[in-house]
């Protein structure tokens, strides 16, 4: 209880070094991701690619620039970036049947199926902004991580003994919804309780380590 309360009354300090890991963290999977793309082709890889760079600036825009400018402006810019991010990783699970398979697009980033994710990332922003709230965002989340549980859960059932990976997004996914849930709690029953907070950014931080210790596992020897 000593620690939870030291880190609790120093929480801004410990709020900058989270952001700046989970940052460094999302960069180096965006960086080894990319390398592996490079080497496989793989689409799949360029869509969960994409989901750490909009992650490291969500988290940019709501640690970083959110101080500097008003809540007005930052909130809906950091909950299009994290919006988007969730859309990513489940698209990267899903773009096999979505995308044909003599489908190529030149962006990963922009494009006609992905406009319509940014379109709808954007209309959840500003849906949280003109109610002054952050339920849209979180039972969009909710949803999202509910339903890449059970494609994740799919998939590592079919191919645990082909692709060592599939076990930890499929634990990330969990780890992730449980995170959006506690964070909906928070917000609506406990008006941001610090202590239930604290133990988000550790759930969210761990989930973060685990798809870095994925990454690193599969490209170590590329």
């Amino acid at each position: 209880m000593e620690i939870y309360s030291l880190i609790i009354d120093n929480k801004n300090i410990i709020k900058f070094f989270y952001a700046l890991i989970i940052i460094a963290i999302c960069a180096t999977i965006v960086r080894k991701a990319d390398r592996l793309y490079g080497l496989s082709r793989y689409k799949g890889i360029r869509y969960f690619r994409n989901a750490f760079f909009f992650y490291a600036l969500g988290f940019i825009a709501r640690y970083f620039i959110s101080p500097l400018f008003s809540s007005a402006f930052t909130n809906p810019v950091f909950e299009y970036f994290f919006v988007m991010a969730g859309f990513f990783l489940v698209y990267s699970l899903i773009w096999k049947s979505v995308e044909k398979q003599n489908e190529s697009y030149r962006s990963s980033l922009f494009n006609s199926k992905i406009f319509i994710l940014h379109i709808t990332a954007l209309l959840i922003s500003l849906t949280d902004y003109y109610f002054g709230f952050y339920g849209a965002m979180f039972f969009s989340q909710i949803i999202l991580f509910s339903f890449a549980s059970v494609i994740s859960c799919r998939n590592y059932l079919r191919g645990k003994n082909k692709h060592k990976f599939l076990k930890f997004y499929f634990l990330a996914m969990l780890m992730s919804l449980f995170a959006w849930s506690l964070n909906a709690l928070a917000f609506i029953f406990y008006e941001w309780n610090q202590g239930i907070m604290l133990n988000i950014y550790i759930l969210n931080m761990l989930v973060f380590l685990l798809f870095l210790y994925g990454v690193i596992k599969i490209t170590k020897n590329l």
